[in-house]
């Protein structure tokens, strides 16, 4: 059965192309305009997303373009309407949980508003190479560019940078950039503090991530705060870098501790991954949790449900926080005035945290 014409003389070749008087040339909007019997102007404006096209008019155009196959010229639309769709992102340490959810819910969001993502990602986490990263994105055909960075050093760096485009920071906490998106850190280093607190626990241990890493600073700064409020003795802060073996270093560390007559019965540990470690020490040193000692941490990644125990822990919602980016975004392309609000982390209860053992 023969396929439809789109034009006098022209045979449909669906992705490679139209065929005409045995010539072959791109598929272009005149063809899908002539296919769904529309003006090139209508074709244009339902591919790029305009209003005032109506409901059913759009459908037919939409179907003559699955039919045909055909894919708009993004350069070409980018020339026309000034505007490439697209998102440029600088990120470092997608290795660590946090930054890499984050780029997965920034470019699922991405999709959803109809923008493409590209990302450039740092060798090195520092100021240097996130002020290189920015100043290359805007040398590209993007609409806007999101930075994320991890390190005080680099954060503070961008307020020097100047794009010609919209710059969005994303970071552990407000300031720094006059348009910025963040999950409120501080909040879920209280909402484990005081679960452990509440529990009857007469103070909390910590294991902080890196040093200048904004969200370990955040975190500890908060947990800090909730002991001092409630006048609860603050124990010396161990340190950590984000992964299990220095979380397992911590747990030997608190195991000497109470051998040596340390009160040690709940620990707030900055992430997931170090509190894995930790469980790992404790399990190895016969200190059962959460009898003896009850443990929260932060992030809840995939696996935490299934440690031993299941871990209680503080949850980032990394795929509103991609929405919120995007938002951001959008406002400052059109020049809406916004107000970001930070994405509040929730408490997840599971089997690691108990009321302290009695004497």
């Amino acid at each position: 059965m023969d396929r439809p014409v789109a034009g006098s003389g022209a045979a449909d070749l669906g992705n490679d192309g139209i065929a005409v008087g045995g010539a072959i040339r791109s598929l272009g909007m005149s063809d899908v305009a002539a296919r769904a019997g529309v003006s090139h102007q209508t074709v244009s404006r339902v591919i790029n997303g305009r209003p005032n096209v109506a409901a059913a008019t759009r459908k037919r155009v939409l179907e003559a373009i699955a039919e045909l196959g055909y894919r708009p010229n993004s350069a070409a639309r980018a020339l026309v309407t000034g505007s490439s769709r697209t998102i440029g992102l600088a990120i470092a340490n997608i290795s660590q949980y946090g930054p890499a959810q984050t780029l997965l819910g920034l470019e699922h969001a991405a999709r959803e508003a109809g923008y493409f993502l590209t990302v450039s990602v740092l060798d090195d986490d520092t100021a240097g190479g996130l002020v290189e990263a920015v100043e290359r994105l805007a040398t590209q055909s993007v609409d806007a560019i999101v930075a994320l960075s991890t390190y005080e050093g680099a954060v503070r760096a961008l307020s020097d940078v100047s794009p010609r485009v919209p710059l969005i920071a994303v970071q552990a906490e407000p300031g720094g950039q006059d348009l910025a998106v963040w999950v409120d850190q501080e909040a879920g280093a209280a909402l484990a503090t005081r679960h452990l607190l509440d529990l009857g626990h007469r103070t909390v241990h910590h294991v902080r991530g890196p040093a200048n890493a904004l969200e370990a600073d955040a975190r500890e700064r908060r947990w800090r705060m909730e002991l001092e409020s409630v006048g609860a003795p603050v124990p010396p802060v161990l340190h950590g870098d984000w992964w299990p073996p220095t979380g397992y270093l911590a747990g030997r560390d608190l195991i000497a501790r109470r051998r040596g007559g340390e009160e040690v019965t709940a620990v707030f540990v900055a992430n997931d991954q170090m509190a894995l470690g930790l469980l790992s020490a404790f399990d190895e040193g016969g200190i059962r949790v959460p009898d003896e000692i009850s443990v929260v941490g932060f992030d809840d990644v995939p696996e935490a449900p299934y440690y031993v125990p299941p871990l209680t822990t503080i949850r980032q919602d990394f795929a509103e926080l991609g929405r919120r980016v995007v938002e951001a975004v959008l406002a400052r392309i059109s020049g809406t005035s916004i107000q970001p609000q930070p994405v509040q982390p929730h408490l997840l209860v599971r089997s690691t945290t108990a009321p302290p053992p009695s004497k």
